[in-house]
């Protein structure tokens, strides 16, 4: 959502038992990644499921605006014909990311190593949200940055012309890092290397393996390390985009703690690297049933059946944080409908969000009747296996935020508002038709 746009107030209200199938859209994590790498690949890359929130067209102009054609065909169908690596021409204008963190960071790796110039900026959340921890990294492969006082947007980059392979650890557990590190590796000689402490999801590896570049992965003493040979020649795809387990999280959750519900999400993304809310909610007690389990484009996918169910607090631990961090809203709210405190470990990151997702949610939460302690790493909900609702909670201009309320008004004693839905637009553009068509009273 753009800085200027009107905002959106919304409420939800107790609703009665969600029945029906919850078709979420594509990956978020893997739609970036599809047009990005279709964008560096020679040929033409097809992809289908593709998420049309407005977090990846944005990502889709900017792959215009290095000289990639990009070409929307139908409902998440989409081509690429790409440049290849090292074939990005220097953009016009701004490179404007609009809400997405994702993107920029991405596209900015991606950018680092090609002799041009670029400006990025994006909405007044993002403009909030540190890149230093990008720009830092990539200004070791030779490229040079200016940005704004803490290194937050905008910022141009001028991209290294005779770029060097860097060997680098992670200070954070951020696939974002390491994506930006592995991207800008593409176009340098010899071999770029990451080193995790902690695992973070990796479909940048998977996609770029996809895509024919060489890429290695194993574990040692040091951490997950991550190698990537250089200047490869990526090969067009066709790429099947799984459907998001972040967005399932939504629906998941109002099944979860409405009485009576049953719903089926199909074809959900089951990338281990992304499956800890549901490991933490089958620890609560949860009722979901993984049906047809496959592979597609790469990645594992099932279908979920889910059940209203009698929760239970638990200690979700700090090394499941990376698995799990964008789930973590709407866990709180889960939590309140459990028995007993959920604590949440290592969140940390979750304070340079789009906004600060601890902050945020506890103090929605508390506002609705729910006891919720926070520290600078960790957050707990003593769950009572309700929630009073009855105020309105503040987004901030994040669309999880947004969701996560809106969710634990159908459940609650009275309704909640939240002021503004509009930035659920940047990722799940259909959350309220397909929560609506389930039963759930919200708008």
């Amino acid at each position: 959502m753009s800085a200027s746009a009107e905002p959106r107030p919304m409420t939800s209200h107790p609703s009665t038992a969600l029945k029906g199938e919850a078709a979420v859209p594509g990956d978020k994590s893997i739609s970036h990644r599809a047009l990005i790498l279709g964008a560096l690949a020679v040929g033409q890359t097809r992809i289908t499921g593709l998420l049309e929130g407005e977090d990846i067209l944005d990502t889709a102009k900017a792959m215009r605006a290095f000289g990639a054609t990009v070409t929307r065909l139908g409902d998440g169908e989409w081509t690429v014909d790409g440049v290849g690596v090292g074939g990005f021409g220097e953009p016009e204008g701004v490179i404007d990311c609009g809400n997405s963190g994702t993107g920029v960071r991405l596209i900015m790796g991606a950018m680092a190593t090609t002799p041009i110039t670029a400006t990025f900026t994006g909405d007044a959340s993002l403009c909030r949200r540190p890149m230093a921890r990008i720009t830092d990294p990539l200004e070791l492969f030779g490229c040079q940055v200016a940005a704004r006082e803490g290194g937050r947007l905008p910022v141009t980059i001028k991209g290294a012309a005779d770029p060097v392979p860097v060997r680098y650890r992670t200070p954070v557990a951020s696939a974002q890092i390491k994506s930006a590190v592995l991207l800008a590796g593409l176009n340098a000689p010899g071999q770029t290397v990451v080193i995790e402490a902690e695992p973070t999801r990796d479909h940048t590896e998977r996609m770029l393996a996809g895509f024919g570049a060489q890429v290695a992965t194993e574990t040692t003493a040091e951490g997950r390390v991550v190698t990537l040979t250089g200047q490869p020649e990526l090969r067009a795809q066709s790429v099947a985009v799984p459907r998001d387990p972040s967005s399932a999280a939504f629906p998941v959750a109002a099944a979860l703690i409405v009485p009576g519900s049953e719903i089926r999400v199909p074809g959900v993304s089951r990338n281990p690297t992304r499956d800890g809310l549901y490991v933490t909610l089958l620890e609560m007690g949860a009722d979901i049933a993984f049906e047809n389990q496959r592979d597609e484009g790469g990645e594992p996918v099932a279908d979920l059946v889910v059940r209203h169910s009698t929760l239970k607090g638990v200690s979700v631990p700090a090394e499941r944080a990376a698995s799990m961090i964008d789930e973590f809203p709407i866990l709180s709210v889960i939590a309140c409908f459990a028995e007993g405190p959920t604590v949440m470990n290592g969140v940390a990151e979750l304070r340079v969000k789009e906004s600060d997702r601890i902050e945020a949610m506890a103090s929605g939460l508390r506002a609705n009747g729910a006891t919720v302690e926070d520290t600078p790493d960790s957050m707990t909900v003593h769950g009572t296996g309700g929630l009073r609702g009855g105020a309105s909670a503040a987004t901030h201009l994040d669309h999880r935020i947004a969701m996560s309320f809106l969710v634990a008004g159908l459940a609650s004693e009275q309704p909640i508002g939240v002021d503004d839905g509009a930035p659920i637009m940047t990722s799940f553009p259909d959350f309220l038709p397909l929560m609506q068509g389930l039963g759930a009273k919200l708008g």
